[in-house]
């Protein structure tokens, strides 16, 4: 065995015992959090992340992010908003412990619970159609909830998500999200054609569409190139079913607003076909706006752009 070969294997499992460590201690602070009161547990995560956030090393690439989508706002603008991102990052983990709680929005009661739905047309006539769609959204707020928020309108919905690096972690977050949410496809090779065959069921899909995606179509957010998965646009093209975006705003008092809004009409080309990168920028467009009205509550953690690769 050559010294390069040996040299991997101990990176490797070096990586694997870091990984295991964090994951550990990441599962004893849920835990520990479980024990609190749901409001007070996510209350003490937030200020916990707001606090910590800082001094993390990914936190030059937020404050770095933010400068680069809003060169207009200050310096003392963009560390508000970077405080504001860990704050979210902090509830958005403590609130994967209750989930079953947070989500108390039942469509027949007239009474006011956490969880409030723009859009409640919109995914009765679905229901009532019962024709396969496409849902995408972005990083906002707490996006987990919105394939609850489908499921509970009697959609059947087969989610794609990003899986942490962290093995351990993914493991234990897609057997609860699997708990919560139902079907899930992590983005890996051959999720297309989970999501396809999610589709040629009658089934409808979920899609974040705010990643970057290496080998993808360039275009831009924030007026930067990125490179923008086409899979959304591929998929609702092959099968010609419509897309609808949703989001979710946290609102104050640790309550929501799921947001499904009207069909996105995606541009076609000359032969009547979707048009593959004209849809991927509107994709973005959308996205953009949602991030432009709050912020705060977008994941800025990642390299997104092209010239900050």
């Amino acid at each position: 065995m050559s010294w390069k070969v040996r040299i991997f294997k101990a990176k490797t499992k070096l990586k694997r015992v870091r990984y295991w460590f964090e994951a550990k201690i990441s599962f004893a602070v849920l835990a520990t959090l479980r024990l609190l009161p749901m409001k007070s547990a996510m209350t003490v995560n937030a200020k916990m992340f707001q606090f910590l956030g800082p001094f993390l090393p990914r936190h030059k690439m937020v404050v770095k992010n933010l400068s680069l989508a809003f060169p207009e706002k200050s310096k003392s603008e963009i560390d508000r908003l970077a405080r504001g991102m860990w704050r979210n990052m902090g509830r958005l983990v403590s609130e994967y412990i209750f989930l079953d709680k947070l989500f108390d929005y039942d469509p027949e009661s007239d009474q006011p619970g956490l969880v409030e739905v723009e859009g409640e047309d919109i995914f009765r006539r679905l229901n009532s159609e019962g024709k396969p769609c496409i849902f995408f959204t972005g990083h906002v707020g707490n996006f987990e909830l919105l394939p609850i928020c489908a499921a509970t309108y009697g959609l059947d919905v087969t989610a794609l998500f990003r899986p942490p690096n962290n093995p351990y972690i993914a493991d234990r977050l897609l057997a609860s999200r699997t708990t919560e949410m139902g079907h899930l496809v992590p983005s890996k090779a051959g999720a297309a054609w989970g999501l396809a065959r999610a589709l040629d069921n009658g089934g409808s899909v979920g899609v974040l569409v705010d990643q970057k995606f290496g080998r993808g179509i360039v275009s831009e957010f924030f007026g930067r190139p990125v490179r923008t998965n086409p899979l959304l646009p591929k998929l609702a093209r092959q099968f010609n079913v419509p897309v609808y975006p949703a989001r979710c705003i946290r609102l104050p008092g640790g309550r929501f607003r799921l947001i499904l809004e009207d069909e996105l009409v995606l541009p076609r080309d000359e032969n009547n076909e979707i048009d593959i990168a004209r849809s991927a920028q509107l994709l973005n467009d959308v996205v953009e706006r949602w991030v432009r009205e709050t912020p705060e509550q977008w994941m800025w953690l990642h390299r997104r752009w092209i010239d900050n690769e």
